[in-house]
């Protein structure tokens, strides 16, 4: 197939719209539903981004795409108790790739509401029954087995989108796009993410360990495919915080740490103990559980309005209960796409549990960046690779 007719680009009064090779077929097939501009956007870039992480780490990956940036990502390590209930996979056998997918919409469940997904393997039953039970517009994967496509198929009426990717596929050696009627060429970023890319340390502490190092590698990948400028926070193998599309640097590492310290919260006892009404929905849940871990709490609580979620009237989450249970949370690995301009994203990075930093460097502060890190004793590397992405 050469050719996809589009029901609208990314609004609906954008008409005409496809998508279409001027040489050879599209490297997809699409199985079910009928994607969108959008869609196909999300799905080409998650599943490079998958595809780099299974070939970084050997793992099954997964990845939670909107708006052409990742909410979240993955690679397949198992799944301690506490996130199996905070990620809801209830009773459902978990494989490999079924704990990756777990892991990358579990980063940020807000933000992965209505999705675009992406896996590195071929969707297995256990991963197929995870999605099912998410609000999601579609998925893209090499393969399916076929009670897991049988399943998938069934969402949302029947009109769930499912792609299927050529595996082997690999985009020509300039890529372009128009802006403005202005076409863009420029060669594909082919550039490959390994372990040189975490080897040169800048800081006084040099040690890190081969988690560590996964870590990184995760980060940096992660940040290949979305939408600078951005920074990613990392922990046992899968984002825990993602800020993109900032202009400033330090709001992207704001963001992300905000979003991982939300990660965090979500396992905190106070939050586990919170008594849900039976018909409570996952997404109001987690709606209210962001609300209940920020400074909005009062707003949950408030008479007449926290009866519309819980059982029993929550005890209140205070900003020091938070801050002490936040300080609990470490071996953080964080990446980003471009250099720290000032010492004070790596401060704004500690009190998230970061304890190692991948990043380019080249800025004329570097020794303000590098002295912060030792000061907290962060490891650091230098590996001259921006990654920016739009």
């Amino acid at each position: 197939m050469k050719e996809i007719e589009l029901k609208y680009g990314c609004n609906p009064n954008q008409k005409p719209a496809r998508v279409f090779m001027e040489d050879g077929d599209l490297p997809l097939t699409v199985l079910n539903g009928k994607p969108g501009y959008i869609n196909l956007l999300d799905a080409l870039n998650g599943w490079q981004l998958v595809k780099e992480l299974k070939e970084a780490t050997g793992m099954p990956a997964a990845t939670s795409f909107k708006h052409v940036s990742p909410a979240g990502a993955a690679v397949g390590r198992p799944l301690s108790d506490t996130l199996k209930k905070i990620y809801y996979t209830d009773d459902v056998e978990l494989t490999p790739l079924a704990c990756a997918y777990a892991r990358a919409r579990g980063a940020d469940r807000m933000s992965s509401f209505g999705d675009f997904i992406s896996l590195s393997d071929k969707c297995d039953k256990a991963t197929a029954l995870l999605i099912k039970k998410e609000v999601s517009d579609g998925i893209i994967a090499p393969g399916y087995d076929d009670e897991a496509l049988e399943i998938l198929k069934a969402k949302k009426k029947g009109n769930y989108c499912v792609l299927q990717i050529d595996a082997d596929y690999v985009p020509a050696a300039s890529e372009k796009k128009q802006v403005f009627g202005v076409t863009f060429e420029q060669g594909h970023n082919f550039i490959k993410i390994d372990d040189s890319a975490v080897s040169n340390f800048v800081t006084e502490n040099k040690t890190i360990s081969k988690e560590e190092r996964d870590n990184l590698l995760i980060a940096l990948i992660i940040l290949k495919y979305t939408q600078s400028n951005s920074v990613c926070y990392v922990k046992d193998g899968q984002a825990i915080g993602i800020g993109a599309g900032q202009q400033s640097r330090i709001h992207c590492t704001r963001l992300a740490g905000d979003k991982a310290d939300k990660w965090w919260l979500r396992q905190s006892p106070k939050v586990l103990n919170l008594q849900f009404k039976d018909d409570i929905k996952r997404a109001d849940r987690d709606n209210t559980i962001d609300v209940y871990t920020s400074d909005d709490y009062d707003d949950v609580l408030a008479e007449g309005v926290w009866q519309n979620f819980f059982k029993v009237k929550p005890e209140p989450f205070t900003r020091e209960e938070r801050k002490e249970w936040i300080s609990k949370n470490t071996d953080v690995a964080l990446g980003s796409d471009a250099f720290f301009p000032f010492g004070d994203n790596i401060i704004r990075a500690h009190r998230s549990g970061v304890k190692v930093i991948a990043q380019p460097g080249g800025s004329v502060r570097d020794d303000n960046v590098i002295e912060e890190c030792n000061r907290y004793g962060i490891a650091m590397v230098f590996n001259g690779i921006r990654l920016f992405h739009h």
